[in-house]
């Protein structure tokens, strides 16, 4: 092993136990509970309420801390190349994992279609990540941080399986109702924003990076 590799993965794992991180690992932890206490609640209308409505409160908690884990890093000078890359894939974590779940339960309305739109969302995901690691093991390689279109991908996509995971139909006590057709409406159309922005974001990663290699 070189003197370089060497130097980089002991850099990769420098500031481990910085605050942000440790909010980052936390992170990661309560998407195993909320995984857990969503499957566990079942289906629309079939599950029980109760822990639906738990899994959604543990979603949107952990969703959050994306946000104070980004701020305490920037705000106290503690950006590590490691929280450059736990950070997203604790996000991807959280959101695939919603994804996959929804999709099992029917909970995109059509199982064709919330298939397609989940494994859109894992190939843009997984390859995104691959690449990363390429990148970083390359000579000189450095994480790829989360591009603007990147955030506002996390942003819309969080905010759409929040609401997609909230047991509203429970709540209003009237299915059917216009205002919780529109309730769904904007649910539906916030997650396939959130794709657009995904496989947008998705190019911008690949054209940026390969791109700039083939011009050196």
């Amino acid at each position: 092993m070189s003197n370089n590799t060497t130097k980089q993965r002991s850099s990769l794992w420098d500031g481990w136990n910085a605050p942000p991180n440790l909010v980052t690992f936390s992170r990661i932890i309560l998407v195993v509970v909320f995984l857990g206490l969503y499957i566990a609640a079942g289906p629309w209308g079939f599950g029980n309420h109760g822990m639906r409505l738990a899994a959604a409160i543990i979603f949107i908690i952990a969703a959050s801390t994306d946000k104070i884990d980004g701020w305490m890093a920037r705000k106290y000078n503690q950006v590590t190349e490691l929280g450059k890359l736990m950070d997203p894939i604790a996000d991807k974590l959280l959101t695939l994992g919603t994804l996959i779940v929804a999709a099992c339960f029917n909970e995109f309305g059509n199982v064709i279609l919330g298939w397609v739109v989940t494994g859109l969302f894992i190939l843009r995901e997984v390859g995104i990540t691959v690449m990363r690691f390429f990148v970083m093991e390359q000579p000189n390689g450095k994480v790829i941080a989360a591009s603007q279109a990147g955030k506002y991908k996390t942003l819309t996509q969080c905010i759409g399986l929040g609401m997609l995971l909230v047991p509203v139909w429970f709540i209003s006590g009237a299915n059917g109702s216009v205002w919780l057709n529109v309730y769904f409406v904007i649910t539906y159309a916030l997650i396939y924003f959130s794709l657009i922005l995904c496989l947008y974001s998705g190019w911008q990663y690949l054209a940026n990076t390969f791109g700039h290699r083939d011009k050196q």
